[in-house]
């Protein structure tokens, strides 16, 4: 392998080639991103997460057959005053939908016939209090959000010029008007605002930070710039690779997706780029020609990135056996944007490294000692030797061969502490749980829970086959959370078919109303049993947004009971191929799965102490798990690589010694910038994105500090030449 890699490097950055790989890479760059369309621009908005067999999906099929809704997708506007909406108020809503009803907008398909009643007449549609009034505006379900969000603008201006003022911005705190739009038009135009400036706010956060954290941690402009350039090249791959795909319709892409591989690409692509690099400063510190020292560098180094990018591409491919589309949407492209990015630090990086040399790393030039010894002649005075290790790195390498004990007893207790706190995680599902406060829809959610019955903004159906008669509507309306139940709708081509449509006197969004489901169900199905219907749990379902929260929460309990046990077989398998032992493939893999757990706990105690948010995200612990086990495991291989290569020469104790202090600079250094990458995420709005990259920063920094170089070493020195089982390597002397 070592062999190979010498003579690849040779091949992409020999003195002759690294100009020809550079004006490849540029081409194909150029070529790629004019035939094929970048990723942004093949983003789907669907909304439809859930797979086809799950009951609210099935619900919603069969009420399209048979109880079609011709009125179209619903915007909510929800007009407020405190003290009660003033006769203007009303005259104002009265006089919009006159407006409406003689200049529809585009894509309206239907509104209800405000514009008709007697400005009175609307308080009758308004809360118990009087102070809050909802009234819908439908628009065509074949509209896409991109069609409605310049609707909305107008429809917004329309309201602006008839009441005077604009009400849309006002304090909800302060007293008077206050309009508000939420329902199903509102929620997805508020998600699709929210990512309308992320890719850009996020791409520049992130390229900033790296370029900062590099400058700091290497104090080196131009190397600090070099694995952006590789980076960008990558990404000039990647971003049409993927758009052709999508475009193809092999993968479906979101903008969710987009983001955080954007985050993962920089911070684990400037990883491998380090790992290199690192190597590369080594070998110039003992080989005078830059393009030996970068074949060697290539020789030592590029095995261990290459199976970090296979081990990480292997692990997030894992979720293409996920149900849940947010989580299967990740899977091809977070492992092509991996694959690439390996692919470009073993060819564009050393083309790059090769036309610079030693120039990379100035100020702090790696030279021979007989350079520097010809340079001191020269100049008649010291020159600066660059410091390879420093001295805490050495003394980490020191303590975990003499206490291996003392720190496998503290590490795991703290950690296992951490762990502990995973269990009482409060979970969430709602969509407005991930929203910030101030966004309108959310707003309008906020005013109708306070005035009106919660369930009024996602009301449920109840649907039925009998082909007898049976009534529910008494035996539902019964149930506590419950506030009213419509009269029984039959099926337009069935008439077996029966609806009930149930508004919920409890927020529909709640954990309260998700755990409602299933006793709805089951309470609707004795019903049917009593009278006689067989196989009654065959013929009920639970349509809305409410039984949609159910079904997402047992499909990705589903999705993590498989994806876990399966991403864990897949890195044993790579792990026990690469370092051809099994006991160092366990305690590795228990080792990650400890900091993960420990970062899912302290994670949940800052989101909910420090960011005061009542409940994490409930796709934040697979998605953290498939990331830090698959990244984690990234920089182990790295230092357990050189341990087992210096074991080859030196006794264990050594081979520990050296191996964690000569790999700490660059993976503390990869740690931060990782860590750091995925710390961006929370310049974004939405908070699934923010808690997972606080959980995952989490994970990384604890990976880097705790685990990698104290806890990993540790247990090896314990296990002595067990650690190297079934090889059981002995030392070099015996």
């Amino acid at each position: 392998m070592k062999n190979l890699l010498k003579n690849w490097g040779e091949t992409i950055a020999g003195s002759k080639t690294r100009w020809v790989t550079l004006l490849i890479w540029i081409a194909l760059v150029a070529v790629v991103s004019v035939v094929w369309p970048q990723v942004n621009d093949e983003t789907t908005g669907g909304s439809q997460l859930l797979p086809e067999e799950t009951m609210s999906v099935e619900a919603s099929d069969i009420a399209d057959e048979q109880f079609p809704n011709d009125a179209g997708v619903p915007l909510l506007l929800v007009w407020h005053r405190d003290g009660g909406l003033e006769q203007e108020d009303l005259q104002n809503i009265n006089t919009l939908y006159q407006n409406l009803d003689e200049d529809p907008l585009e894509y309206q398909s239907m509104i209800p016939p405000f514009g008709k009643l007697p400005p009175q007449a609307l308080l009758d549609s308004a809360s118990g209090d009087e102070e809050a009034l909802t009234t819908p505006v439908f628009f065509s379900e074949e509209a896409t959000t991109d069609d409605l969000q310049p609707v909305l603008s107008n429809l917004q201006k329309r309201i602006t010029e008839i009441t005077g003022e604009n009400y849309f911005d006002t304090d909800l705190a302060e007293d008077g008007m206050h309009i508000r739009y939420t329902g199903a038009v509102g929620i997805q135009i508020d998600s699709t605002e929210l990512f309308s400036t992320a890719d850009i706010t996020l791409l520049i956060s992130t390229v900033l930070l790296v370029l900062f954290l590099l400058v700091l941690l290497y104090r080196s402009p131009i190397l600090a710039v070099v694995p952006l350039i590789g980076v960008g090249f990558a990404y000039g791959i990647i971003s049409p690779l993927l758009g052709f795909m999508a475009e193809q319709g092999w993968i479906v892409v979101d903008s969710q997706a987009v983001s955080i591989m954007t985050v993962l690409l920089f911070g684990a692509g400037t990883d491998y780029c380090l790992f290199l690099i690192t190597r590369y400063r080594d070998e110039l510190l003992m080989e005078p020609n830059k393009y030996t020292a970068l074949t060697k560098a290539i020789a030592h180094s590029g095995g261990a990135i290459m199976i970090s990018a296979l081990t990480t591409a292997a692990g997030l491919f894992t979720l293409v056996a996920a149900q849940y589309a947010s989580y299967d949407r990740f899977a091809v492209p977070f492992s092509v944007a991996i694959i690439v990015m390996a692919v470009a630090v073993l060819t564009l990086l050393p083309a790059l490294l090769a036309l610079l040399g030693r120039t990379a790393f100035f100020p702090f030039i790696p030279r021979t000692e007989e350079m520097i010894q010809k340079l001191e002649d020269k100049k008649g005075k010291k020159v600066r030797r660059p410091k390879t290790k420093s001295r805490f790195s050495e003394w980490v390498g020191r303590i975990t061969v003499k206490k291996p004990w003392t720190i496998i007893t503290v590490t795991v207790v703290v950690l296992g502490i951490l762990a502990l706190f995973v269990p009482r995680i409060n979970y969430t599902y709602g969509v407005f749980d991930s929203f910030p406060d101030d966004m309108p829809s959310r707003e309008g959610f906020a005013i109708i829970g306070e005035h009106y019955p919660e369930g009024t903004v996602a009301p449920m159906q109840v649907l039925i086959r009998s082909d007898r008669e049976v009534s529910l509507r008494e035996d539902i309306a019964a149930l506590d959370e419950v506030e009213s139940v419509g009269e029984a709708e039959k099926g337009e081509e069935n008439e077996e078919y029966e609806q009930y449509s149930v508004t919920l006197s409890i927020d529909p969004y709640s954990r309260e109303a998700v755990a409602f489901v299933p006793e709805l169900k089951n309470r609707v199905e004795d019903r049917l049993q009593e009278e006689g219907v067989k196989n009654p749990e065959d013929q009920v379902w639970i349509n809305g947004e409410t039984a949609g929260l159910y079904d997402t929460e047992k499909v990705t309990s589903r999705d993590q009971n498989i994806v876990i046990p399966v991403i864990l077989v897949i890195i044993a398998l790579i792990l026990v191929t690469y370092l051809k032992s099994i006991t160092a493939m366990g305690y590795l893999l228990l080792t990650v799965g400890l900091s993960y757990l420990s970062a899912l706990g302290l994670g949940w105690l800052i989101i909910h102490y420090v960011m005061e948010e009542p409940a994490m995200q409930g796709l934040i612990p697979l998605y953290s798990f498939v990331f830090l086990v698959a990244l984690g495991n990234d920089y182990n291989i790295f230092m357990i690589s050189s341990i087992w290569k210096n074991r080859e020469q030196m006794k264990l104790d050594a081979a520990i010694s050296n191996g964690v202090s000569s790999t700490s600079g660059v993976i503390t250094s990869a740690g931060l910038i990782l860590a750091g990458t995925f710390a961006v995420l929370a310049v974004l709005p939405l908070q699934v994105l923010v808690q997972f990259g606080t959980v995952t920063a989490i994970g990384v920094l604890i990976d880097t500090f705790v685990v990698r170089p104290f806890l990993v070493p540790s247990i090896t020195k314990v296990l002595g030449k067990y650690a190297f089982w079934p090889a059981m390597k002995k030392d070099p002397d015996e």
